[in-house]
């Protein structure tokens, strides 16, 4: 069994998958974990090796570890914890390691594993096809794939999280809300209107990028747009996603590790 982990700047996401050489494997369960850079190896390890146990798996029976992060700080701590709780050296997503992918990036180590790792994905699930992926988790990232494997690069926009938190520290009389998708854009309350604001400005910048995207990148073609990450059930039914998938960047991880087998 495979344990995969993506560390996020506000939660681990992890899955256990049974078969990795299935082109449609799916987890077998997954959890979240608030992330904290101060946490010890003892403390990670203890989680992971609780959560296993609590899903019924003998934490014996992991024999692969993929990590991606975008939060250095874990890292010490997190490669520590599967040293001693798991007697494995995880597999890291990072620079030098077989991707499939050709990034155009000018700085190609500056993008995110977690972005490198839905592209991944993107491309192994839906071949031959120009992409945009769109992760909707602390900030909302757009990344663009051409049908070669290109990866051209995307855009970072503060996430709905991020945004709400925003209004409610930096002004006096602002509340917080809970996310979600309002029935009409005119809210007719401060909340309403805070949560109305929050929604639709997103949906707006996902559709005015994507839209740009086709233009400048894919000759006025549209792309397959595929949307994942903690928020992106809210904008089901707007018509701005061809597919939703919550797991794409553990299936990004999976195929990194599965293509970087040999060198393990």
């Amino acid at each position: 069994m495979i344990l995969l982990l993506d560390v996020g700047n506000s939660q681990i996401f992890g899955g256990v998958f049974s078969d990795p050489n299935k082109p449609e494997a799916v987890p077998m369960f997954r959890f979240r974990k608030s992330t904290q850079s101060s946490s010890s190896s003892d403390e990670l390890g203890l989680f992971l090796t609780s959560v296993l146990k609590e899903n019924s798996i003998d934490p014996k029976k992991i024999t692969q570890i993929g990590i991606c992060s975008v939060v250095p700080g874990t890292m010490h701590s997190l490669k520590g914890a599967c040293q001693k709780y798991f007697n494995l050296t995880p597999f890291v997503l990072q620079a030098g390691v077989k991707t499939g992918l050709k990034i155009k990036y000018r700085n190609p180590l500056e993008v995110g594993a977690d972005r490198i790792a839905n592209s991944i994905a993107a491309i192994h699930l839906y071949p031959n096809q120009d992409l945009v992926i769109v992760d909707l988790g602390t900030a909302t990232t757009f990344c663009a794939v051409t049908s070669e494997k290109d990866y051209l690069g995307g855009a970072i926009i503060p996430g709905l999280k991020i945004s709400m938190e925003a209004l409610e520290s930096r002004t006096a009389k602002l509340p917080t809300v809970e996310i979600l998708k309002p029935e009409l854009a005119c809210g007719r309350s401060t909340i309403e209107s805070i949560q109305s604001g929050l929604y639709y400005s997103h949906l707006g910048a996902m559709k005015e990028l994507i839209d740009r995207y086709r233009m400048e990148l894919f000759n006025g073609k549209k792309p397959f747009v595929i949307g994942t990450g903690g928020f992106s059930r809210l904008f089901q039914g707007t018509g701005i996603f061809d597919v939703e998938l919550p797991d794409l960047v553990l299936t990004g991880l999976l195929k990194a590790l599965t293509l970087n087998s040999e060198e393990l």
